[in-house]
């Protein structure tokens, strides 16, 4: 009975929250909460390429560059910069040279590759070593040496970067500095850079420094906002080049370093990540203005304070999406994205197509941001094939015809809970050269009407089809039906419902379409050889240019004849002239003029089904602010900002005990345990009575 009254009393009593998933010491403090699915492959600048990586390099690294917050088009800013540098033709427009000065008096990290003793660990030492923190910590100020260093290292013949290709075609003397760097590597130990000089790369001062290209790139500029022209100590690369460092997971693809306002002080890639507050950062100022509507947003209410306003990111690791989405509701993640699943239950669409969260969502004081991606996904023509590809009219009214009949509307409403829109050409909105409206839509596949463009009926696509030569999806000549092939990833069991709706599509026309499923890197080798018909792939833009999305179609970039990244291998002269001539002007109504007309030319050669622009749907509790959707500027945690007090209420009023129905089955187990201690006892007076 005692033990039964003490239950009572702590249930009774009892106020805490059971559930919580974090330390108890974290309670009510500056941390903001978030997850990921897969630790990152790469945290080296110089190789890391995926957003999934950038929502850590980019609270670390600091390049040049960055997007302004708040501002649309997408508006390049200094970040260390003094400003943003302009081109400067020299020789007659032969070469272009940038010419970037950085602010004095930034500083890094503290960090173990800044103090000397740490260059000469024992083995012993080394092997002891749970994080480079564990060593004596160190720092200096940034300088134009660190930027130059980086620049070198993606010629780095062990370090394989991504871009080296495009930046060698640009950067002088890149190309052979790679093969200079190949002749002395000996593929052990640190190579020092700074002992080879690269011709484009000059330094002009303790905080300024010169690069030269061939010719004219604009787009340049924008490479600067890209961790991979972040700077790099060659303190850091030489201290995680000692002999064991590698086998204890100590390399820069592990533990960045950087001058930002985070620095990553726990990597483990099977429960979380930690991004803490950069003790040596200079302090940012909030942007003072944005653009319209976001005053009455509240997004500037902090305009002037200076960042990061967080304290503590901390990322935990989720693999399914049902304990990740209950956690949200119960306020242990402070933003959420929208699954399927989940998105009926967050989500309500009006008549008109506006989007708002559900009743349930706006009690909670849960809001919604939705941005529409600079993406692409698309289903591809190999244009190298006999059937679908090349610039007869055949095979252009062929593709044509499937283009009408492949219902992107539907697609967008079935799969994605309508998060997307129909894209009308290859270039994204908000970036120039996209057009709004009836001037925007693409007449091959649509029609405008009542103020909106609408799909051709499949009539239309039917006669295109008899044109092509393939009446009723058979071969006019041979009488044999038309069989397409679709290559494409295996993804899981869900993709069963998709691979039938895309049959559907091709149905429509009596098309048979055959399915083969890979993994990536077959795939990827299908696509690279050619050895396709159709297929789908999407892109997301490395910068806010329409040269980034104009040049997917570029003929010189064909992925099977220079593996390029013109996967379908559309090739046409007109375009590619135009191109030529488009990517290297500034934005201008003639610059404009001529998308327009390359976007005309593609149009009726119809190389892709213009699939989707998706669009981005994310949550935010009430307690989270200065959230605006970037999918340009991936630096955005610096940004936000929290109220732990209210988030600490709120997680309490959710997550109270329910201890009424515990309590009831106590006192029912106490009520039918009573008549047993009652007999029990009556027996026992019966025994302790003398015998007669």
């Amino acid at each position: 009975m005692r033990i039964v009254l003490i239950l009572l009393l702590f249930l009774g009593g009892c106020g805490e929250v059971w559930n919580d998933p974090y330390p108890a010491e974290e309670r009510g403090r500056n941390i903001f909460y978030t997850s990921f699915i897969n630790r990152p492959k790469h945290l080296d600048p110089v190789q890391s390429y995926t957003s999934d990586e950038a929502d850590f390099t980019m609270q670390v690294y600091e390049p040049p560059l960055q997007y302004h917050y708040l501002k649309r088009p997408y508006e390049l800013v200094p970040l260390t910069a003094l400003g943003v540098p302009k081109a400067q033709e020299i020789e007659g427009g032969k070469f272009t040279v940038y010419e970037i000065r950085i602010r004095p008096g930034i500083r890094y990290q503290p960090h173990p590759g800044f103090v000397p003793e740490n260059f000469s660990l024992s083995p012993a030492r080394i092997d002891g070593l749970k994080s480079p923190y564990d060593l004596p910590l160190g720092t200096r100020e940034l300088l134009a040496d660190d930027y130059i260093y980086q620049i070198k290292r993606l010629a780095h013949p062990r370090l394989h970067s991504p871009i080296f290709g495009l930046m060698s075609e640009y950067i002088v003397g890149l190309k052979e500095y790679a093969g200079q760097l190949k002749q002395a590597d000996r593929k052990e130990g640190w190579l020092d850079l700074r002992q080879f000089p690269l011709q484009g790369v000059e330094k002009t001062g303790p905080h300024s420094f010169r690069v030269t290209l061939r010719g004219s790139y604009p787009q340049f500029a924008y490479w600067l906002a890209m961790p991979f022209f972040a700077p790099m100590p060659w303190e850091a690369e030489r201290f995680f080049e000692q002999p064991g460092m590698a086998q204890k997971n100590l390399t820069l693809d592990w533990w960045p370093v950087g001058t930002g306002p985070y620095m990553l002080t726990e990597n483990n890639p099977n429960a979380r990540m930690v991004l803490e507050r950069n003790p040596n950062f200079r302090g940012e100022a909030y942007p003072p203005e944005g653009e319209r509507g976001d005053a009455e947003a509240g997004l500037l209410q902090d305009a002037g304070k200076t960042m990061p306003f967080i304290d503590r990111i901390v990322f935990s690791r989720e693999k399914e999406s049902i304990p990740y989405w209950n956690k949200f509701l119960q306020g242990y993640y402070d933003v959420s994205g929208i699954g399927s699943d989940q998105f009926d239950q967050a989500v309500r669409v009006s008549i008109e197509g506006d989007a708002n969260v559900t009743p349930e969502m706006e009690e909670k004081g849960i809001r919604l941001s939705t941005s529409v991606e600079t993406s692409t996904f698309y289903v591809g023509f190999n244009w190298l094939d006999k059937v679908v590809g090349g610039d007869s009219e055949r095979a252009r009214k062929l593709r044509q015809a499937i283009s009408i009949a492949f219902d992107v509307e539907e697609q967008i409403t079935i799969f994605s809970n309508g998060r997307g829109i129909a894209a009308q050409g290859p270039i994204a909105p908000g970036i120039f050269g996209y057009r709004e409206d009836q001037e925007g839509m693409n007449p091959v596949v649509y029609e405008w009407r009542e103020g909106k463009p609408v799909r051709k009926s499949l009539e239309v696509a039917r006669k295109l089809l008899a044109e092509a030569g393939y009446p009723d999806g058979r071969d006019a000549k041979t009488g044999q039906p038309l069989v397409l092939y679709f290559d494409t990833v295996a993804r899981g069991a869900g993709d069963k419902a998709a691979f039938d709706w895309y049959r559907q599509q091709f149905e429509k026309l009596s098309i048979q379409l055959e399915i083969r499923t890979t993994d990536w890197n077959r795939f990827q080798d299908k696509i690279r050889k050619g050895d396709t018909q159709t297929f789908r792939l999407g892109w997301n833009a490395d910068y806010p240019d329409p040269e980034n999305f104009l040049f997917l179609l570029h003929g010189p970039q064909s992925r099977a004849r220079t593996q390029g990244e013109n996967a379908a291998n559309y090739a046409n002269p007109e375009y590619d002239a135009l191109f030529e001539r488009m990517k290297h002007m500034a934005n201008s109504p003639e610059r404009q003029r001529l998308i327009d007309r390359m976007v005309d030319i593609v149009r009726a050669d119809a190389p892709w089904i213009w699939g989707v622009h998706p669009k981005s749907y994310s949550l935010r509790h009430s307690w989270v602010s200065n959230d605006k959707p970037n999918t340009m500027a991936r630096n955005s945690m610096k940004y936000l900002k929290i109220d732990p007090a209210k988030r600490a209420e709120l997680r309490a009023q959710w997550n109270r005990p329910v201890v009424g129905p515990l309590i009831l089955i106590v006192l029912l187990l106490v009520a039918s345990a009573i008549p047993a201690v009652v007999s029990y006892r009556k027996r026992e007076r019966m025994a302790a009575r003398p015998a007669a």
